[in-house]
């Protein structure tokens, strides 16, 4: 039985999907704790609006998410380094926060699930489409 290199899983720059996938999913890890994070301080602490809160709290994790990204999580870039690539990661964030925004507002005061449980089930639709629209559009 070979032994699989861990080094290939959490290190090396990698073309395999699935490995992608999953440190993506490491990444959405780290971004949604700042997202929760922020979105509940902002919210609870400086009552600030809920959406609103939501939306600052949103792209401070997609920041985060590109610079994990661009380091660890894709191994080629379709644009190189630079502002064009950061500006499409930003427009293909805006899709995201689009749909982080309605679905939240569904969730929280169509449904009158708590805000935080509204951003949880938010994330499942946010991270397959993250996921699939960067990867087509920006990373190969």
């Amino acid at each position: 039985m070979k032994a699989y290199n861990t080094n290939h899983m959490f290190l090396a720059k990698t073309a395999k999907t699935h490995i992608q996938m999953l440190r993506f999913a490491a990444t959405g890890g780290i971004g949604t704790l700042v997202d929760y994070l922020l979105l509940y301080s902002l919210t609870e602490y400086l009552h600030v609006y809920y959406l609103f809160s939501a939306v600052i709290s949103f792209f401070v994790c997609m920041v985060i998410n590109y610079f994990l990204s661009i380091r660890w999580v894709f191994n080629k870039r379709k644009y190189g380094t630079g502002v064009k690539e950061f500006g499409l990661f930003i427009l293909t964030g805006i899709g995201g926060l689009l749909l982080n925004e309605v679905l939240i507002w569904a969730f929280t005061e169509k449904l009158g699930m708590y805000y935080l449980w509204s951003k949880t089930m938010a994330l499942v639709f946010l991270f397959l489409y993250s996921f699939f629209v960067r990867k087509v559009l920006l990373f190969r």
